[in-house]
């Protein structure tokens, strides 16, 4: 695949992030969504329980929990003229079903989902939507746990969303991975419980792109989710762990409209995964300004400059945790002073996850775009040298604001 290819192929429409479809999209949208809740709101809650009770039990106030709804109107790209409809559907999440399996990884996924710190109104609707089986938080093992998939499955058949957590060994090592007294591999428990969703959520970097458990020399021949599943809508949200705010986001986009969001390529929704993070983060400042970290505990280390020649992986990742942040929104890895590890692309951990920059940081400070060049070009280059699947959206969104409609 030559450099002109693939510079096509990151500039198509479906790559770029349309924050803007106009009046009239917007407004049909608002009434398909009102339709939507509607309908919801005639269908028995599958738990009894008030998120208005909940939410003062845990002492987030209306108004605490309305500016939660204007934040994600925003991050979900809609006007802010669906805040109360995003409100409202967030009232509904009990009325959709939610099972979760886990396969090949550390449950750190399951971790972020449950921190109960001080929990942000995502973390408590996180708790109160209606998870119908996950095996690591239920109290039921064994057989009993079996019984309760198999009954879940059952009742809700064609109503679920299935949420799936770790990679799928598929290569000679795939034995030694089985679920249940049946013996039941993960590929087959996956196929199977994959059957009767509306749709799949692979949540973190194991469950899309196989994540650590597929790092090199990959003994059990790990896969994502979307490598097995083909014939099932699929959203991605890589990362690892994938941030609870995106969790919620899928959830929320599929109770508020019926349908899942707009993905990019590789299946990650536009909303979370469309600009990179060298583009939003706290420190690009410093790269713009030529100011950079040589060395750890260097005087750049200690005035926050740029990250990039000690490996950041900022220029080729997409991700929104610059903006939504971990930790109670606290910080990032790039805030604490880490560069960052691209674990929300394909490729990690192998291609991704050590300390040294990816290049010979050939960065040129010259006015007027040269440097945003410089890192276009180095996109492409590791692009150009590794292959598609390792950086795809690398050089993406700047070569997209560059190019005209009509040069694709």
């Amino acid at each position: 695949m030559n450099r002109e290819h693939l510079r096509s192929l990151f500039t198509t429409k479906s790559a770029r992030v349309e924050t803007n479809r106009g009046e009239a999209y917007y407004a049909r949208l608002y009434e398909q969504c009102k339709a939507r809740l509607e309908e919801l709101k005639k269908i028995e809650p599958l738990r009894k329980i008030s998120i208005k009770e909940i939410l003062e039990d845990e002492g987030v106030s209306r108004r605490d929990f309305l500016k939660w709804a204007s934040a994600t109107t925003a991050m979900l790209m809609l006007p802010s003229s669906f805040t109360p409809l995003v409100a409202e559907a967030a009232e509904l999440m009990t009325r959709v079903p939610v099972i979760w399996i886990e396969l090949q990884d550390c449950a750190g996924n399951s971790e972020a989902f449950i921190r109960s710190d001080g929990p942000k109104v995502d973390d408590i609707i996180l708790e109160i939507i209606s998870l119908e089986f996950q095996e690591t938080l239920m109290a039921a093992a064994g057989h009993q746990a079996e019984a309760q998939l198999e009954d879940a499955m059952e009742h809700f058949k064609g109503k679920y969303l299935l949420f799936v957590e770790g990679a799928i060994p598929v290569g000679p090592g795939r034995e030694w991975c089985t679920i249940g007294a049946s013996g039941e591999t993960f590929e087959e428990h996956l196929k199977r419980v994959a059957k009767d969703a509306a749709a799949i959520v692979a949540v973190g970097t194991c469950a899309t792109f196989g994540g650590v458990p597929a790092a090199a020399p990959n003994p059990t021949g790990a896969v994502g989710v979307m490598d097995i599943v083909n014939d099932k809508p699929i959203i991605n949200i890589p990362a690892c762990p994938a941030n609870p705010a995106n969790m919620v986001g899928v959830i929320l986009h599929y109770v508020l409209t019926g349908q899942i969001p707009e993905l990019d390529s590789l299946l990650r929704p536009k909303f979370a995964f469309g600009y990179r993070i060298h583009d939003n983060c706290e420190r690009r400042a410093h790269f713009d300004a030529g100011e950079f970290v040589e060395e750890w505990g260097d005087e750049g280390a200690k005035n926050n400059f740029c990250l990039y020649k000690m490996g950041c992986k900022g220029p080729m990742t997409f991700n929104n945790c610059s903006i939504v942040r971990y930790n109670e929104s606290v910080n990032w890895p790039i805030g604490s002073g880490h560069g960052c590890i691209g674990c929300s692309e394909p490729g990690f951990w192998d291609k991704y996850a050590y300390e040294r920059p990816m290049a010979d940081a050939n960065i040129k400070m010259a006015p007027g775009g040269g440097v945003e060049k410089s890192v276009d070009e180095f996109g492409l280059g590791l692009l150009t040298a590794a292959g598609v699947g390792i950086a795809i959206h690398a050089a993406a969104s700047a070569i997209a604001g560059k190019k005209s409609e009509g040069e694709e």
